[in-house]
């Protein structure tokens, strides 16, 4: 499965001629969005109309079965509201027997049910850039030593082509903060267990 990162926390996870999007939410950040007509969409939090209407649309919690495609949608506390009377959703994404969890603005702490429902996890997609609307570095860090996933990808941090509405950290600061080095830079990624060491590793995927 190819990943691609879009800005913000967009994703396009691409399978066998299956495509799955999530959080396309990049018109409202001043952006273009990239849903299409046969694609599958996800949203972890609340979220506008996609460019495209898609072939299928989840936006909470639950388990999916979809083009040969398990999904299953963990519902997590928000960022802005430890709280957690606004909710959000993680989801947990399988494919060719590589687990993929993209988590959107959650609250760091994640609790052991939430965990044992994630389960194991060999690609984490979360944001860094902080400044109280999103994960910072050390949130960030308490959300990868929890789930341990073999492969990190940062994402939400600053961009000169979107527009958020709070100013968030430049990637060199995020990974300052999170003190950890990129393994490479890439244009897409693609996930291979024949590469992957004992330590979690970080990939940046440019766009």
């Amino acid at each position: 499965m190819d990943l691609q990162y879009n800005g913000g926390n967009c994703v396009a996870l691409s399978s066998k001629g299956v495509r799955l999007v999530v959080d396309d939410n990049l018109v409202e950040l001043g952006g273009k969005p990239v849903t299409k007509p046969d694609d599958i969409v996800l949203f972890t939090g609340p979220h506008g109309v996609p460019g495209e209407q898609p072939k299928l649309l989840i936006d909470g919690p639950g388990e999916y079965e979809v083009s040969g495609l398990s999904i299953v949608g963990v519902p997590a506390r928000a960022h802005i509201d430890p709280e957690g009377s606004h909710a959000t959703t993680m989801y947990k994404i399988v494919a060719d027997d590589t687990s993929y969890l993209v988590t959107g603005h959650i609250y760091p702490g994640l609790s052991d049910d939430q965990l044992e429902a994630i389960g194991m996890v060999d690609v984490l997609v979360l944001p860094v850039g902080g400044n109280g609307y999103t994960l910072d570095p050390i949130g960030a860090l308490q959300v990868i030593k929890k789930i341990e996933p073999k492969i990190v990808i940062p994402t939400h941090y600053a961009d000169d082509g979107l527009q958020y509405p709070v100013v968030q950290q430049t990637l060199e600061q995020a990974l300052k903060g999170l003190g950890m080095e990129p393994k490479d830079t890439v244009n897409k990624f693609h996930f291979k267990r024949g590469d992957v060491l004992d330590t979690t590793q970080l990939i940046v995927i440019s766009r």
